[in-house]
């Protein structure tokens, strides 16, 4: 039984045992390969159910027990690197040309919506929408980062607003929203270093964003925002530790540390996939991708202000995540808290995020909602 639950790579002797009360026990010695063996007991009594689920719980709970002695070796094994360290892996070249195209695909009141791409440090185009300003500017700057699962439209409507209140806007997309041969997907569980460079390629192509907004003319480089969702909010972490030309960062439900989601998140997805990969497989992604968990760069964006909003019915992670994550943030911050679940999709989310720009990048203050009835087709 507990056999079972732990790595073929363990040597095992046990000793398991049934009595008439529904009790099923298993005792064993454990070796796993270079550490101390370890002496587990396992005792379940009570159970009104099938002897074959009595074993199955046995072999679950070894499991778990082994996947905690796996974390803890690892952490010994391999701390994570110090923040000086682990900044330079978004070190790039910030002297490469562009190589902008750029097609306008609506004008709007208060601006124009473009469809540009940039090149990447790591190869090929970042697309990304671009929203303009009606006038001459300086105009103040925003840097989006969109929420993992969706697209770089996520930020659109709130971008054209920003822009009526003066402020051009870049929405980059990542590597995994790409056409091949460029598309990058961040799903290698079984090789996590691929999975980190993979994110921090998304890093870069933001810092890269930076770099061609202050290449504008019409670009107020006293004045750049990030505003970031999900994974959006784990770049903005790190951005606002690692580059400076940032002035003020929203971080919209970001999580504290991966394991938080792929060790410990409770949604049926993640769950499900727990189950389908080998043991110990999620605890050595979570470690190795951990390096760059956003929990590492929080505490050393001072003095950029920062912003923190979380969802009350986040299903992704908890609240304990969400505490952990803004008492590491540096202050100055805020934090706030909305009925809402990951999506954040609370209306007074959007005006406290708005209200902060007004103050921390001085844009206009205009009603949130337009005078007139949308259009009833597309652009």
């Amino acid at each position: 039984m507990i056999r079972a639950g732990v790595p073929k790579t363990w040597s095992v002797g046990d000793k398991s045992g049934r009595g008439s009360n529904g009790a099923t026990n298993d005792i064993a010695i454990m070796r796993p390969p270079g550490r101390a063996p370890i002496l587990l007991a396992i005792y379940s009594a009570g159970s009104t159910a099938p002897a074959n689920d009595g074993e199955a719980v046995i072999a679950e709970a070894a499991k778990i027990v082994a996947e905690s002695f796996a974390i803890a070796d690892q952490k010994i094994d391999k701390a994570a690197p110090d923040f000086q360290t682990a900044s330079h892996l978004f070190d790039y070249d910030a002297k490469a040309p562009f190589d902008v195209h750029d097609k306008v695909i609506e004008e709007f009141d208060g601006g124009t919506l473009h469809d540009i791409t940039y090149t990447s440090p790591k190869d090929g185009p970042v697309a990304a929408y671009l929203v303009v300003p009606k006038g001459k500017g300086p105009f103040a700057a925003i840097l989006f980062g969109h929420w993992g699962n969706g697209t770089r439209a996520e930020f659109i409507p709130e971008a054209k607003l920003y822009a009526k209140a003066g402020a051009i806007s870049l929405i980059p997309d990542y590597p995994w929203d790409r056409p091949q041969p460029w598309r990058k997907t961040p799903s290698h569980y079984d090789k996590p270093e691929l999975d980190c460079e993979i994110e921090i390629q998304a890093v870069l192509e933001l810092r890269r964003g930076i770099d061609l907004l202050f290449a504008r003319p019409d670009v107020d480089p006293k004045r750049l925002a990030y505003i970031g969702h999900s994974y959006g909010a784990q770049w903005g972490s790190i951005l606002s530790a690692v580059d400076r030309r940032i002035k003020t960062s929203v971080l919209m439900a970001g999580v504290a540390e991966n394991g938080d989601i792929f060790l410990r998140g409770n949604h049926p997805s993640i769950i499900e996939l727990r189950k389908s990969r080998p043991s110990g497989q999620f605890e050595r992604y979570a470690h190795i991708t951990g390096d760059i968990d956003a929990i590492h760069f929080v505490g050393h964006a001072a003095p950029i202000p920062l912003l923190l909003q979380f969802g009350n019915f986040e299903e992704y992670f908890d609240k304990t995540s969400m505490e952990h994550y803004a008492a590491a943030a540096s202050d100055p911050k805020k934090v706030l808290y909305y009925d809402t679940g990951h999506d954040l999709n609370d209306p007074r989310a959007l005006e406290d995020r708005y209200n902060w720009l007004v103050k921390h990048i001085a844009l206009r203050r205009l009603p949130i909602l337009p005078t007139s009835s949308p259009k009833g087709q597309a652009p």
